[in-house]
């Protein structure tokens, strides 16, 4: 005779007449590839190494600035100006009467020639450096910047300039050219418009 324990279900008065539940199917979940963890130490940088970066920054922008500048004052920036003196064309180039504009763009001379010779003015108004212009109908020259008049011989006689138009050392080069030197200027208020240099005879 079999023991209560050892009954198979069927046999089991207490379950006679049920049908006996099959517990459920297990079910699989499907496998998830799992993302590698990433280093927090590779996107965090500590303060440590920021100020040492910051830092390494700095020196090397300081020394391009440094060899820049030494650079700069090994090869200077240099204003080249034309000569102050130069050829201005032979005597019998010019008109008698004739103020001659020719050379005021690049050297900011006028030369004019009388029945005796030559006088070269600097077109450089004595106010406040501006350039006058000539004004043949009216036999003077006018300063655009302020109203200052200078008749053909360079007197100021309008305007604010406080003194007449420089006049310039003009000679006679070894070529028989005309050459006018503007580093020597001759003053009216000082009496240098007599001397030989600030006119040239030539009949």
């Amino acid at each position: 005779m079999e023991s209560p324990a050892q009954q198979s279900p069927a046999t089991d008065p207490t379950q006679a007449g049920k049908n006996p539940t099959p517990p459920p199917p297990a079910v699989k979940k499907p496998k998830q590839d799992k993302a590698p963890a990433e280093d927090p130490g590779i996107w965090r940088i500590s303060r440590r190494n920021f100020f040492s970066v910051a830092g390494w920054a700095s020196f090397f922008v300081f020394l391009a600035t440094s060899t820049i500048a030494t650079l700069r004052m090994m090869f200077p920036r240099i204003l080249y100006e034309p000569p102050s003196a130069f050829k201005a064309g032979f005597p019998s180039d010019y008109i008698i009467g004739e103020v001659s504009e020719k050379y005021k763009d690049d050297y900011r001379v006028w030369i004019i020639r009388e029945a005796d010779g030559f006088y070269a003015l600097s077109a450089i108004c004595t106010h406040l450096g501006c350039t006058p212009r000539w004004l043949a109908p009216e036999l003077k020259f006018k300063c655009p910047c302020h109203g200052s008049g200078f008749r053909e011989s360079g007197i100021n006689f309008e305007g604010p300039a406080p003194r007449p138009l420089e006049r310039l050392k003009i000679s006679l080069a070894d070529d028989g050219q005309i050459l006018v030197d503007r580093a020597i200027k001759f003053r009216f208020e000082n009496g240098d418009w007599t001397k030989p240099d600030a006119y040239l005879t030539y009949t």
